[in-house]
């Protein structure tokens, strides 16, 4: 039911190696919600902030790391909300091009640019009585977050090139993994977008300070992917529970997710994934703990081209800033201490050779 107050669900004795049914933090997931696993202080914080906004009007703005599960969240505000019956429409500002998101976003007509050969639905439009989730919203051009901001305070949005307004009841959830306050400061972020956005933040915690929930969301993601497959139910032994508690979660819930789908398929016929069956990833560093950049250093004794050698480096550091942020260029720029332009200059010189995650 919309709005209905989530059962609670009791502390599992163990994982380790039992059969233990696994629930989210509801019951039941109405709509085919994604669902909330866990029983740390951190996810209760989150659903209790889910169930005060759950059925207002006012926008949301969630932050947390990259696979934390922030759409989760969205998804979760939508469905058990009164406007579950209405779109949900997801926009990945980070992931569209710049000349494009203008028009995806609002919508064009006919003849309003090269190439728009009919009129087209903005996902604004789309989500009319609805809710529309804008993830990687750090990641909109400052030109563009000037229109942005006068359809969130007038709930009208114009079609690109046309004059008809067209009047908005919607609900507007944004995301980020990026601190927008700190954008902000550093004149990155309009402040003024941000404040009509963060009227209600939600702050999603890092699965590394959830410690208690991976046990619960490592047999969910198990038996997630033993249905899918077709195959016998399986679990987790001692040892590989041990072995995920241990881990850091860089990537969060969404790393979990591939390790232990990983891990079904390696542990084949057998029932039981042991520790073994867990490929945990090493994760680059791009310092040492004194805090300086490590450098390998080799000068081979019959010389080197001094210009290949620095592009090679470039093209290892870029790499790996850009893998540890799972591609958000905005804060791969943050933690190599450039601007995202220049970031985003030494990108195209590097073209084909960048990682294809880069969004």
């Amino acid at each position: 039911m919309p709005g209905a107050r989530p059962q609670l669900i009791p502390s599992p004795a163990s994982l380790q190696g039992e059969a233990s049914p696994v629930r989210s933090r509801w019951a039941e997931a109405p709509n085919g919600a994604p669902s909330l696993i866990g029983r740390s202080p951190g996810i209760d914080n989150v659903v209790s902030d889910i169930e005060l906004v759950v059925n207002r009007t006012c926008n949301v703005l969630i932050e947390g790391e990259t696979g934390t599960g922030k759409e989760v969240v969205a998804r979760s505000i939508h469905e058990r909300g009164g406007r579950s019956r209405g779109p949900w429409v997801a926009v990945n500002c980070g992931a569209i091009p710049e000349s494009l998101l203008e028009a995806e976003l609002f919508g064009h007509v006919r003849g309003a640019f090269t190439g728009a050969i009919q009129s087209r639905a903005g996902k604004f439009e789309l989500a009319n009585r609805g809710t529309i989730f804008l993830d990687e919203i750090a990641e909109m051009p400052y030109g563009l977050q000037a229109k942005l901001l006068r359809v969130l305070q007038e709930r009208e949005v114009e079609r690109l090139g046309g004059n008809e307004k067209l009047h908005l009841d919607i609900r507007v959830i944004a995301a980020t993994n990026a601190g927008l306050a700190d954008r902000v400061r550093r004149g990155l972020f309009r402040e003024d977008l941000f404040y009509r956005l963060n009227v209600f933040p939600i702050t999603v915690p890092p699965l590394r300070e959830r410690s208690e929930d991976i046990p619960l969301l490592a047999q969910y993601f198990l038996d997630k992917v033993c249905r899918i497959e077709g195959c016998a139910p399986k679990t987790l032994d001692t040892d590989a529970v041990h072995k995920l508690g241990a881990h850091n979660w860089p990537g969060n819930v969404r790393e979990l997710e591939n390790v232990i789908e990983s891990g079904a398929i390696i542990s084949g016929s057998r029932t039981v994934v042991t520790s073994g069956d867990l490929r945990l990833q090493v994760q680059p560093s791009l310092s040492s703990q004194s805090g300086s950049t490590t450098l390998a250093l080799h000068l081979p004794t019959e010389g080197l081209d001094f210009q290949a050698a620095v592009e090679e480096f470039e093209h290892r550091l870029l790499t790996h800033a850009l893998t540890r942020v799972r591609g958000n260029k905005t804060a791969a720029a943050e933690l190599l201490g450039l601007k995202r332009t220049t970031l985003a200059a030494k990108m195209r010189v590097l073209g084909s050779r960048m990682p294809q995650l880069v969004a």
